[in-house]
Formats: C-alpha cells, sequence, structure tokens
C-alpha cells in the first residue's frame, strides 16, 4: 500500500507540472503546436501513471486475497453424520464434484443432483461463485456505483411519484384534501451467456487450473457485455442504460455540439436536487475527462484533480469521477455526461450463475465447451436523482 501512495503521490506531481507548463505557455487559451505537443505527453504520462496504479492496485488486492487462511479450525461438536447441510453448493464435496464434472469425470459424493439447474447446467459452488462476481465488479465500473440486488422472480418497485402538500389552515376551516401518487417500475431478468472452449489436452493436464481460467474468461466477458448495457443497453432484450432517453433525466443541454464548458459542468451539479447531490458522482468516458482538464473555474483552478488516496477516484469541481469506456462520445445531441446519486441505478440479479459442460458438440476439433449463464437486468428508478448533459444539435 506504500508503493501505491508513493505512486499516487508522483502522479499528483506530474499533473501539478503539466498544470503549470500549461499555464506559462498558454496564450489566449491557445498553444502552439510544439508546446500542445509536450502538453498531450504530460497528460499521457499522468494516465499511464494511473493505469499503473491501477494495476498495483489490484495485485495488493489479490495478494491480500491469497493469503486468506484457506481453512478454519474445527469448532463444532462432532456428528455422526446422518444430517446433511442445508447449502449443499457450500460443502467441500460438491466443491470437488464440480470440478470433477468440468472434466467430464466420474462424480464421486452423489450431491451434484441436489443442485442441477432446470436448463442442465450445474449450480457454481459458492466459492466460484464469489471469484466470478469478484471479477465483474473489478472490471464493471456501474456494479461499483449502482444499487445492486439479488431477486428471484420479476420485482415490482413502488415509487411516490406525487407527494402530499401540507396547507395552512385557519381555524374552523375545511381541511384541504392531499393526494400523492404512486408509480411502479419492474425489474425482470435478461439472459447472458458466454461460450468457452477448452482443448482436452489442457482438460488433461493436471497442472493447468481450469477452475481459475474459465471464472476469469467469463468475468471478463460478463463484464464487458454488462458494462456496455448498463451504460447504453436498449432495455429490448437487454438492461436499460443510463445515457438513453429511458435512462436519467437531461438537465443540461450545451450550446455547442463538440464543447463543453464551465457553466455547463455548474449548471449540470445545480440541475440535480440538493438531497442527491450529497453522495452525486460524475460518469463519463476517458476522452470526455481529457476535454475538461484544460478548465478552470473562475478563480484560476483546473476543475480536475487527480486522487493522491489509494483507492479513492479522481475528482471534478469536488465530485467524485468514474469512467466507463460505454459512456457515449462528445457528439451532436449526444448524453456524454452523467451527474447523480447512482444509487437509483438498479441492478438485479437472478437466481445464480450456471456453467454447463459441451462434451460432444466440439468433439470433432479436440475441445470440450463449457457454457455460463446469468440472468441480469438494470434501470433506473428515479430518473430525478441521476442528470444527464446533451450536447446541443
Amino acid at each position: 500500500m506504500k508503493k501505491v501512495l508513493e505512486m499516487r503521490e508522483k502522479r499528483a506531481k506530474a499533473w501539478d507540472a503539466a498544470k503549470a507548463f500549461l499555464d506559462a505557455r498558454a496564450d489566449g487559451n491557445v498553444l502552439s503546436a510544439e508546446d500542445n505537443a509536450t502538453y498531450e505527453k504530460m497528460v499521457a504520462d499522468v494516465d499511464a501513471m494511473a493505469r499503473q496504479i491501477a494495476l498495483e492496485e489490484d495485485r495488493v488486492a489479490r495478494d491480500a486475497a491469497m493469503a486468506q487462511p484457506t481453512s478454519t479450525p474445527l469448532t463444532g461438536k462432532p456428528t455422526d453424520g446422518s444430517a446433511k447441510p442445508t447449502r449443499t453448493r457450500a460443502t467441500a464435496e460438491y466443491k470437488e464434484d464440480f470440478g470433477r464434472a468440468l472434466r467430464g469425470k466420474t462424480l464421486l459424493h452423489n450431491v451434484m443432483s441436489e443442485g442441477v439447474d432446470a436448463d442442465g447446467g450445474f449450480l457454481v459452488p459458492e466459492e466460484f461463485e464469489t471469484q466470478i462476481v469478484t471479477g465483474l465488479e473489478e472490471a464493471n465500473i456501474v456494479r461499483k456505483i449502482a444499487k445492486v440486488i439479488t431477486t428471484s422472480a420479476e420485482r415490482k418497485i413502488p415509487i411516490a411519484a406525487t407527494h402530499s402538500i401540507a396547507q395552512w389552515t385557519p381555524e374552523n376551516a375545511a381541511y384541504t384534501e392531499s393526494n400523492p401518487t404512486f408509480a411502479q417500475k419492474t425489474i425482470d431478468a435478461f439472459k447472458l451467456t458466454d461460450l468457452a472452449k477448452v482443448s482436452i489436452e489442457l482438460l488433461q493436464d493436471s497442472m493447468f487450473d481450469l477452475e481459475s481460467y474459465i471464472a476469469n474468461e467469463f468475468s471478463r466477458a460478463f463484464g464487458v457485455a454488462e458494462e456496455e448495457a448498463f451504460c447504453i443497453g436498449s432495455g429490448s432484450g437487454q438492461p436499460t442504460g443510463i445515457f438513453t432517453a429511458s435512462g436519467g433525466t437531461v438537465g443540461v443541454t450545451a450550446g455547442s455540439p463538440t464543447a463543453i464548458t464551465v457553466d455547463n459542468l455548474i449548471d449540470l451539479i445545480y440541475a440535480l436536487q440538493s438531497a442527491y447531490r450529497k453522495n452525486a458522482v460524475f460518469l463519463m468516458r476517458d476522452v470526455t475527462v481529457s476535454a475538461l482538464r484544460k478548465l478552470k473555474d473562475s478563480n484560476g483552478a483546473y476543475l480536475w484533480q487527480p486522487s493522491v488516496q489509494a483507492g479513492q477516484p479522481d475528482r471534478l469541481l469536488g465530485y467524485p469521477l468514474y469512467t466507463s469506456p460505454y459512456a457515449p462520445a462528445v457528439a451532436a445531441g449526444a448524453l456524454p455526461i452523467a451527474f447523480g446519486d447512482f444509487s437509483n441505478y438498479w441492478i438485479a440479479d437472478r437466481m445464480g450463475r450456471t456453467v454447463q459442460r459441451l462434451n460432444e458438440l466440439y468433439a470433432g476439433n479436440g475441445q470440450v465447451g463449457f457454457l455460463a449463464t446469468e440472468r441480469v437486468d438494470g434501470k433506473v428508478i428515479l430518473p430525478e436523482g441521476i442528470q444527464l448533459m446533451q450536447m446541443g444539435a
């Protein structure tokens, strides 16, 4: 962790040097071609440091996870073995049989049938599923800032559409009725699948960690697909994205189709109700952040500030700033920036993920297929809690 802090401090100093260079050479906000190339190189170095910090933080997290004990001491009283565990996916027997099923071997404990999915896939053991979920969180920014729930069926969410209004009432006068109304949002589940093929030679190699390979592949694939849907999904056969007409509320329309001003950002912040601003963050793509780095407030201070604390995001106008490659780019009529409390975006995971082994489909190529399936939905529940900036036409 000390190394991460040192890297963050180095990145902050590099950004200060870039700002100083820009301030010393900017003449009417116009840089010469040579100075602009130098400045862009300095900014690229800052971005490269950010990527190195992310890699180092990931390494530290993985080292901490690997340092955890692999077993716990026995503290319970011995039993005669007659009682069955109520959570079969948490048992060592289930995990062992799951690994043997992936390799096409004979099951030893006859417990896989207790977790058979309706479509023929085995519910993954709890330890395996946790590994996948961790991978999703590392690859999926929206999952970090949204509200994530687990459902077993279609879930209807009641929403207060209008509130009651108190009235000043004179003595002996009739009370004024208030009629609050309610709306409803429905969270469903859309099917997301991935098919990975593994050669029979790798399966036969006892040194090959099959479970880790499959977990990493499915984590990456699911994370990419989810992130794109959570940002720009159509809502038809997939989650509804934040940066869509059915997502947040358009709070500000920029006067230009390609340029974002300081006033646009300030207007976007205050388009959000104060109750939501205390937990609000920015979400946009990296290219948009790059365009905002030269902007200053009325006091000459840069709007963007790098994070110097491990685990904390950069900031824009004092608010945390997150980036996703699937946020829209700056273009005429586009919605490139979201600002709000993203707990108003709900992600619903339906039941557990499944893995199915396909023995015959790819036998002619000397391969075995593994099919992973999950069901998930996502949508903005309260559009007023997330404000979008729309570019001019």
